[in-house]
């Protein structure tokens, strides 16, 4: 299965899923747009994980993976989005240029609580960074196109993408959501506009 959607087979309660910590460094990288794009991008079109993102960034949602077999889930997404981004999806419908969207993916865990049965993050897999780009600033870089940049990062490297074509290596996952700019807003409350749940 591709790693590469931001989505995923049933939503997660939010509370299930707090966000834990840590963006970093904008020297010498080119502007995408904003200090988020900025911060995660070369002047080559190559991206990186951000450093603190999981406290500068805003928590989208999360999804789980259904197990193929048996109960609970296979896979935990936990998605965040650059600063503001939530506000001008609501307000315009769109994702502002720069916008830096960050998946972790994490291997499941699933065990009886007093809740009941429940799935919960356990071994990080890696991340999927997506980067917002309507002007098309890296057309020779293979990682970019469809209005945005597109890498996949395993867990033990956030600087060096194992991505090398974003045609092949993510788009096919989220054909699915072409019409809400490559991305499945479904599944994130807080681009919602205000008043509809």
């Amino acid at each position: 299965m591709n790693r590469c959607y931001l989505g995923g087979a049933l939503v997660m309660a939010a509370s299930l899923l707090l966000p834990i910590a840590v963006q970093g460094d904008t020297g010498g990288r080119e502007s995408g747009g904003s200090p988020a794009a900025e911060s995660v991008v070369d002047g080559n079109g190559n991206l990186h994980v951000p450093e603190n993102y999981r406290r500068e960034y805003e928590y989208l949602g999360s999804w789980a993976v259904a197990a193929d077999q048996g109960r609970g889930s296979k896979d935990l997404h936990v998605v965040f989005a650059s600063p503001g981004t939530a506000e001008a999806y609501r307000t315009g419908g769109h994702f502002p240029e720069g916008t830096v969207l960050v998946k972790e993916v994490f291997q499941a865990a699933t065990a009886p609580m007093t809740t009941g049965t429940v799935s919960h993050p356990d071994t990080l897999k890696g991340w999927f960074v997506m980067v917002r780009d309507t002007t098309g600033r890296h057309a020779g870089n293979k990682l970019w196109g469809d209005g945005w940049g597109w890498s996949w990062f395993d867990a033990g490297n956030p600087t060096k993408t194992t991505s090398t074509d974003y045609k092949a290596d993510c788009r096919g996952c989220h054909v699915p959501a072409q019409a809400t700019e490559w991305v499945y807003v479904g599944g994130y409350p807080s681009l919602r506009p205000e008043g509809v749940r």
